[in-house]
């Protein structure tokens, strides 16, 4: 999965490098979690907190099995 994120006044998309090697503070930026080959979009545009749970929950019932 890639997560990509954009300041709020932003209109294009950028791969997140990591939460210490940001710039500005995630509460500034939106997030948005594609799948691999980022063709479909798995969670929206959203808040840090928000796209970091569901990224949670797709890992852990795809590792259950």
């Amino acid at each position: 999965m890639v997560l990509q994120y954009k300041l709020k006044n932003e209109t294009r998309w950028k791969k997140y490098p990591g939460k210490s090697k940001m710039k500005v503070s995630i509460n500034k930026c939106y997030f948005r979690l594609l799948n691999e080959v980022q063709t479909k979009v798995l969670v929206e545009k959203g808040n840090y907190e928000k796209v970091m749970k569901r990224f949670r929950q797709i890992e852990f019932f795809k590792h259950r099995g």
